[in-house]
């Protein structure tokens, strides 16, 4: 797969304990993209955060949250980001999506 020198990156910010059809969802999501083609997905969890509730997340052993904040980062097109923001946002409950252009160095498989 080739990708032009322009791209954009969609970051979905989620929480952890968020599910659908019985997963996690940041694992329904990547497997989704996976099913629509795109270019990759990275999923990270973060140590600390909060949203749109107000509610500290965090990893410390003090406070230990079940529910740890998660981003997961798409590069490809804008076109088919955005395709794929409307198939999965119905599902995203809460949670908050951003979209930014990118300049894509290289995209290329080990094997």
């Amino acid at each position: 797969m080739q990708l032009p020198e322009k791209g954009c990156l969609l970051r979905i910010h989620i929480g952890e304990k968020n599910r659908h059809e019985g997963k996690p969802l940041y694992s329904w999501i990547v497997h989704k993209a996976r099913e629509a083609g795109m270019a990759g997905a990275t999923v990270l969890r973060g140590m600390m955060g909060y949203g749109a509730s107000s509610r500290i997340k965090t990893a410390s052993i003090l406070s230990i949250s079940e529910d740890l904040p998660i981003i997961i980062e798409l590069v490809d097109t804008r076109e088919q980001l955005e395709q794929f923001l409307h198939l999965i946002e119905p599902v995203i409950g809460e949670g908050l999506t951003t979209m930014e252009k990118v300049n894509i160095h290289f995209y290329r498989s080990g094997s």
